[in-house]
């Protein structure tokens, strides 16, 4: 998934995504060099995360 999609799926910004992925256990994956480098996050930790995020 791309930051994108991460960030509507979350119903969160792409500057939040990029922000806060890592402390949130998300590792990006960047395709390409510099400021045009594409990140994508494997669909499977997104779920994972968001399963772990359920209120009991």
């Amino acid at each position: 998934m791309d930051t994108s999609e991460v960030a509507t799926m979350l119903n969160m910004s792409t500057s939040w995504v990029y922000r806060e992925a890592s402390k949130l256990g998300l590792r990006g994956y960047k395709l390409g060099q510099g400021r045009n480098a594409k990140v994508l996050y494997k669909r499977t930790e997104v779920f994972k995360w968001l399963e772990q995020q359920k209120i009991h």
